[in-house]
């Protein structure tokens, strides 16, 4: 049984332990997706003091990524079902605009994306005194997915993949044997993170080709996306793979360069269109709002608990081992 410290007393804990840990900065470096290597549990779990979410009181407010949405939503879920008594607001508005609400309004705790911060989002953040944290929490396979009645899509090439979300009419204008129907496509919009991973590995960071695309829905809800693509078997879409998994028996996923979106080829980063998930707050409100703090604290301990359920995949044990040490170092850094 699991014996928790009193969370009035996880400030104390935390910077204790920081004080023994690395002088390493507080951000860890965004890494594509990784090997994971075996760590004993014990060299896991050393970094953190456990929490009682019974003892937490105070709302907690994250937004951001649609992508990270469904594994915040269920850390936030086991959180409360272990006692945590009062709100977690989890709003899916993309990474771009979680970051604007994060940086420019100064309104949200924490920070959910599906790419890194960029420079821009960082000086807006100093504008108002904040200082982005970054805590890596696990990896995705983006899933590009066709209709479970689309019978002659199997795998597609990078360059077939930017044909078909571009240029091509037809399916048949991809391969001669496919069906001479037009294609209908849907994406993330601009204000998501899975946009701007997508337009940096398939285009080369250039957005014009897929915003000119014939046929396309833009939209910051997945759950818009899937269902455009399961309305047709001449349709394409693309999104986090948890949105693939919750809707297996409905979609087709792609296999990309004849290499598949599975735990293996995300291990051995074979897979093209793999990315790392993050969560961002500052070492301000981890000092002001002690619940932020322990969330964070208990996300970190538990994401990967949690994650393959979910749909993704666990970062690198050393990852996640930096992100701990990220907090203890932002929690010193108050002193």
């Amino acid at each position: 049984m699991h014996r928790y410290l009193l969370v009035p007393l996880l400030i104390a804990a935390l910077l204790m332990a920081a004080c023994g840990g690395s002088d390493d900065e507080p951000e860890t470096a965004s890494e594509p997706a990784a090997v994971k290597e075996p760590m004993a549990a014990a060299e896991s779990m050393a970094s953190l003091p456990e929490v009682n979410p019974l003892e937490v009181s105070g709302d907690i407010i994250t937004a951001g990524s649609s992508t990270v949405f469904p594994l915040s939503e269920a850390m936030a879920e086991r959180f409360k079902d272990e006692g945590y008594p009062d709100n977690i607001t989890i709003d899916s508005i993309g990474s771009g605009a979680g970051f604007e609400r994060f940086c420019v309004a100064g309104e949200s705790d924490i920070s959910n994306a599906s790419r890194p911060i960029k420079d821009s989002e960082r000086e807006s953040c100093a504008a108002i005194n904040r200082l982005p944290i970054e805590f890596r929490v696990g990896t995705d396979a983006l899933a590009v997915t066709v209709s479970k009645d689309n019978d002659f899509v199997d795998n597609l090439t990078m360059e077939q993949l930017a044909f078909v979300f571009s240029s091509a009419g037809t399916w048949a204008d991809v391969n001669p044997e496919w069906p001479d129907e037009p294609i209908q496509r849907f994406s993330p919009g601009t204000d998501s993170g899975t946009f701007d991973y997508f337009v940096e590995e398939v285009f080369d960071k250039d957005m014009e080709p897929i915003l000119s695309a014939d046929a396309i829905q833009l939209s910051e809800d997945d759950n818009v996306l899937v269902q455009g693509v399961t309305g047709s078997p001449y349709a394409v879409g693309y999104f986090g793979y948890a949105y693939y998994q919750e809707n297996a028996e409905s979609l087709k996923i792609v296999a990309i360069n004849d290499v598949e979106a599975t735990a293996e080829n995300v291990d051995n980063a074979s897979y093209p269109l793999a990315r790392p998930l993050f969560i961002y707050s500052d070492g301000g409100i981890i000092a002001k709002k002690p619940q932020v703090a322990a969330f964070i604290n208990f996300y970190l301990t538990f994401v990967d608990e949690e994650i393959e359920r979910i749909g993704y995949f666990p970062a690198e044990a050393s990852v996640l081992e930096a992100a701990k040490k990220s907090l203890l170092n932002a929690m010193k850094a108050t002193e």
